[in-house]
């Protein structure tokens, strides 16, 4: 004959498992935050990698304007429209497609 008391045994071990298990997986410090985490550092590192990258370019540009006359030059041509005194420009009206 088997006591109800026998069941209750059963259920108090298996609910604790159960209560461990979803804090294991779904709390605050569970596995699927743990993956979140570990994206949310994939895409910052790569950021910052990105933007170290970029930091460099600039340095360089800085370097460039400060030091190299001729991209200096090349740049106001470019972005000023400014010419030397002796150069004459010709510009000519696009063609309309």
């Amino acid at each position: 004959m088997k006591f109800p008391f026998q069941k209750k045994m059963y259920l108090i071990p298996a609910g604790c498992i159960i209560f461990i298990l979803f804090f294991t997986v779904f709390g605050d410090k569970g596995l699927l935050r743990i993956y979140e985490l570990k994206q949310d550092k994939t895409r910052i590192d790569s950021r910052l990698n990105d933007t170290k990258n970029e930091n460099e370019k600039l340095k360089l540009e800085i370097a460039a304007l400060q030091t190299d006359r001729r991209y200096l030059e090349s740049i106001a041509r470019k972005d000023f429209g400014m010419v030397r005194s002796n150069e004459v420009i010709y510009q000519f009206p696009q063609e309309k497609k």
